[in-house]
């Protein structure tokens, strides 16, 4: 994922979710380990729902 990609995309996360901060982080903290799509670490560490995690890739498809 691109940097400009990934940047709106935590903003999204912030802003429409309302996915604060500390989730955000612990996720990112993972990927640094064990690299991945950041919205599915998110609903695998059950920081978003299924219906979320849906909203996300909507929004990524459409940005």
């Amino acid at each position: 994922m691109r940097q400009n990609t990934q940047n709106r995309l935590l903003c999204f996360l912030k802003e429409e979710l309302s996915l604060p901060s500390d989730s955000i982080g612990l996720a990112l903290r993972h990927l640094e380990q064990d690299p991945g799509p950041l919205p599915i670490v998110l609903w695998q560490y059950g920081l978003i729902t299924l219906e979320q995690l849906n909203k996300i890739y909507d929004w990524l498809e459409t940005s």
